[in-house]
């Protein structure tokens, strides 16, 4: 017997609560395979692709790209087993999929047999009797939903048969399938997002605490709202409607007053709406990548205690160093070594001098964490904002290896590929602002870290070179700490080894 199965929004690891649909990759009616993936979503910090764990063929899909759904949120639901024998005493219902239930329409019992039926044509089906697929058919009638479902936050796990819309038992005894309720993406009988409903004096469909949250800073009745989601469930999107709506009726009445209290004289230019009325503001909602890059950087204000110390350096040798390594041919030959790697390498070997910057304050313990192994964290700007991928052990790689990795890792910025386990754990971060014209800044710890070296352009300056005034390649460094961690004499040890080994890159050598 076929059985449909729900998928839901799995959890997705980092203390992720919500996803955005970005594309479906998966259509209703579409057969899927175990493990097939079928959706892409973008969290707080990267874009994935989510796989359905099961096989059978795409019944509904919950949501349209651009949707904001919950962790534990149905995702789709898909029908699992042959429908082969299985009949009902009446035609099915219409749904997004073109069906509500995935029983045969009444007159075929098999997909073979709807082609030959002409009690199927003239009936007016479309004699599609695959499961999820049907013909026109009066609405189905709807469960009851047990009051003690509504607020409980769903199971993320295993599979579970949907008890929402389904037709009534056959006389005959025959098994009907229950199927979910119709997706939010195609449902001609949904209401609009943020619709009012009349107070009801049962519970709220409600299972996001975010959703929750919303409606208490905004005074929202949820009670007065219709849900968008499977089973009346208030989503994101239908308390954003109630606050777009509440706004435009506010907008409403403030017009009318401000044309009363226009001056009787005044000409008709003045007193029109259109000439009054102020340009409204743009909103944008702090979400995705920019809300999680607002949230860390408003908590590493609010926490850290840092302190700023910088430094020109004269980075001429190390831009030759650098040239001779790229026009390097035979056997010494190997790909080309970025700035960026060479500073990466500088950083890992005065971690090994200065631990106590590769470390964090556990603040419940009152305990600074030294961590044992540097985990390099580089800023990359993207389409999708700014994000921090992560070189694991770059205290075991040399120049390298690190440039291959930091390739590696910046292409998957650039097309949203990256995992959210390749965006944290990092211990120290290196930020080369300089790509965007700049000398100097005062980089923003990346909490909860305890340290970030930004670097800015190196460019042509006058320099005081072996006591006369030539035209070097200066750069500024800037070492932003958690004075927690340590006093200003360690942060300052530290930048000064960067510089030197900037000045004179042979200093490295002794820790090669």
């Amino acid at each position: 017997m076929a059985q449909v199965l729900e998928f839901k929004l799995p959890d997705l690891g980092e203390g992720l609560t919500e996803a955005e649909i970005v594309r479906w990759l998966v259509e209703v009616g579409d057969v899927v395979a175990i493990d097939q993936p079928v959706v892409e979503v973008e969290t707080a910090k990267a874009m994935v692709e989510v796989p359905c764990p099961y096989g059978g063929v795409v019944t509904a899909r919950f949501g349209e790209e651009g949707t904001e759904l919950p962790v534990g949120a149905p995702l789709l639901t898909v029908a699992v087993g042959a429908p082969e024998g299985l009949e009902t005493s009446g035609p099915v219902t219409p749904g997004p999929s073109g069906a509500r239930n995935g029983s045969a329409p009444s007159g075929s019992s098999s997909p073979s047999s709807s082609s030959g039926s002409s009690g199927t044509e003239s009936s007016g089906g479309s004699g599609n009797v695959l499961v999820g697929y049907g013909t026109g058919a009066p609405a189905a009638r709807r469960r009851r939903i047990r009051p003690d479902r509504l607020d409980r936050t769903p199971t993320l796990s295993g599979a579970l048969t949907v008890e929402a819309p389904v037709s009534e038992a056959p006389a005959s005894g025959a098994p009907v399938v229950p199927v979910p309720a119709a997706s939010s993406t195609a449902a001609p009988g949904f209401a609009a997002p943020g619709s009012v409903a009349p107070v009801s004096d049962g519970p709220v469909p409600v299972v996001s605490p975010l959703v929750r949250r919303l409606a208490r800073q905004h005074d929202i009745d949820l009670r007065r709202l219709t849900g968008s989601g499977p089973d009346g469930l208030i989503l994101r999107a239908d308390v954003d409607g109630a606050i777009r709506q509440a706004e435009e009726t506010e907008a409403a009445k403030t017009r009318p007053a401000r044309a009363a209290a226009a001056p009787t004289g005044a000409s008709p230019a003045a007193a029109s709406p259109v000439a009054s009325a102020a340009p409204a503001a743009e909103r944008i909602p702090l979400r995705g990548v920019r809300g999680a890059v607002a949230d860390k950087l408003s908590r590493s204000r609010t926490e850290i205690p840092d302190a700023t110390c910088w430094v020109d350096a004269d980075a001429t040798e190390l831009m030759a160093v650098r040239a001779a390594m790229n026009a390097a041919t035979g056997p010494s030959a190997g790909p080309k070594v970025s700035v960026l790697a060479l500073l990466a390498r500088i950083c890992t070997a005065a971690l090994t001098r200065f631990p106590e910057l590769n470390s964090t304050v556990d603040t419940e313990a009152r305990e600074i964490v030294r961590l044992p192994g540097v985990h390099l964290g580089f800023a990359a700007q993207t389409e999708r904002g700014l994000v921090v991928p992560v070189v694991r052990d770059a205290h075991t790689r040399n120049v390298e290896s690190i440039g291959a990795e930091i390739a590696r890792l910046t292409e998957l910025a650039r097309t949203g590929k990256l995992s959210p386990a390749q965006l944290t754990g990092g211990t120290f971060t290196l930020n080369n602002y300089g790509v965007f014209g700049v000398d100097g800044s005062t980089p923003i710890i990346n909490h909860p870290e305890a340290a970030m070296l930004g670097v800015g352009r190196i460019m042509p300056k006058p320099w005081v070179h072996q006591g006369e005034l030539a035209v070097r390649q200066v750069v500024q460094l800037s070492l932003t700490f958690d004075h927690r961690v340590c006093d200003g004499g360690t942060a300052g040890g530290f930048l000064r080894y960067v510089a030197d080994c900037v000045e004179q890159p042979a200093v490295l050598l002794r820790t090669l």
